[in-house]
């Protein structure tokens, strides 16, 4: 009996790249003081919340429930893991588990989400079926037509450092050669594996001139960039995107520009999304963008401030941030208004314990922006910058808006 599916559409975006389950234990103290992650004790948890994972699941499900018709393009196998995957997409909508490819006589990936109230989660993680993940694995015929292709995760896939990023960079490149505009996360490797120690300035300088917007994280790339620098901030304790200056995230996103990428946006957890752009931007697709919203994005320079709410769990919350932000790039809003879209669909995203649990579709995340939903204060001095009330933004040194205006 074949099962009833919604009537195909042609996918607007296409998510590929990371998928695995994650299991999540509900912890029962409420007081990170009551946790004690130390060798030879219990700790008594609830009942565990099993989810889709990885940026493929993250991020896909959201730009669904934010109303984009998507396609999901990852690799599981035909363990107990791989068929759990694929029926938490199905119960999603039965058609994202269509493009997953399953394979036989592998390990479907999976994820342990240690994750107590207040504390930065840890996470247990197997590869799985991620590390054999291959362009092979796409069925580009079957995606033609589709306006934007994000991929998500390499780090945490073998198949895409391991070569020193050739088939990653051909990957991009076949995306931008059947017309879409691409974007690109990254991933925090554990320490002491390979994907720590690899050659990520050779690796993204192969991949980046393919890239429209680059997303990751200021520790991801922090780490890749400029090893050295890490380490320092690292010893320093606290939060890293609290220690890393000001100037030192400029000067991240102008090595990664000079990687020939198109714009940065990188996600600084409490502190939000800092976007530089390029003064050549030229996004791929998005469909026949006209010069004029061109010129808009071009050589731009904005800070994004996250929005005030209760954090229950932050798994997958920078995936949904980049979902949010997608969806401002497919509806050809602004920068100021994408931006502010991306953090608004992060905050929805941490209400809830799982990384999609909590997305509403686009008009919701609008409706609740312009009610006044109070923007958390940038936990630094932003020396040069300017605050843009009526947008909920700041503008840089380098933004071309702001040397035109002051």
């Amino acid at each position: 009996m074949s099962r009833n599916k919604e009537p195909i559409k042609k996918a607007d975006v296409i998510v590929c790249g990371h998928i695995s389950v994650d299991i999540i234990p509900t912890f029962l103290a409420a007081e990170p003081s009551n946790i004690h992650l130390t060798p030879g004790t219990l700790i008594e948890v609830g009942e565990a919340a099993y989810c889709t994972g990885g940026a493929v699941s993250n991020t896909g499900i959201a730009l669904h429930q934010l109303g984009t018709n998507v396609n999901l393009i990852g690799k599981v196998s035909d363990d107990f893991f791989g068929s759990m995957t694929l029926n938490l997409l199905r119960e999603v909508n039965a058609s994202l588990a269509d493009d997953i490819a399953q394979v036989t006589g592998e390990t479907s990936s999976y994820t342990l989400v240690v994750n107590p109230p207040g504390i930065d989660r840890i996470f247990l993680h197997c590869p799985g079926t991620n590390d054999t993940f291959s362009e092979q694995d796409i069925a580009w015929d079957k995606v033609s037509g589709a306006r934007h292709f994000h991929f998500g995760y390499p780090p945490l896939m073998k198949s895409m450092y391991a070569d020193g990023g050739d088939q990653l960079s051909s990957m991009l490149r076949t995306a931008k050669v059947k017309g879409m505009s691409v974007s690109l996360d990254m991933a925090m490797p554990g320490k002491g594996t390979a994907a720590f120690s690899a050659d990520w300035i050779g690796i993204l300088t192969k991949c980046l001139p393919y890239v429209d917007v680059f997303m990751p994280s200021l520790e991801e790339i922090l780490m890749m960039i400029n090893h050295d620098q890490y380490e320092k901030y690292l010893q320093r304790g606290g939060d890293l995107c609290e220690v890393v200056p000001e100037e030192t995230i400029q000067e991240l996103a102008d090595v990664l520009l000079q990687m020939g990428c198109g714009m940065v946006i990188l996600k600084l957890g409490a502190s939000g999304l800092y976007m530089r752009s390029s003064p050549q931007l030229q996004l791929n697709s998005i469909n026949q963008l006209t010069m004029e919203i061109h010129e808009e994005w071009r050589n731009r320079e904005l800070w994004a401030p996250c929005f005030r709410t209760t954090v229950i769990g932050t798994t997958g919350a920078g995936d949904c941030t980049i979902a949010g932000f997608i969806q401002g790039l497919l509806l050809q809003l602004g920068p100021e208004a994408t931006l502010t879209g991306a953090v608004a669909v992060g905050a929805f995203s941490v209400e809830h314990l799982g990384a999609t649990g909590g997305i509403q579709p686009w008009e919701t995340v609008q409706n609740r922006i312009h009610s006044g939903w109070e923007q958390l204060p940038i936990g630094r001095p932003l020396k040069g910058w300017y605050w843009r009330e009526q947008e909920g933004i700041w503008t840089g040194p380098a933004d071309k808006q702001t040397k035109n205006n002051h």
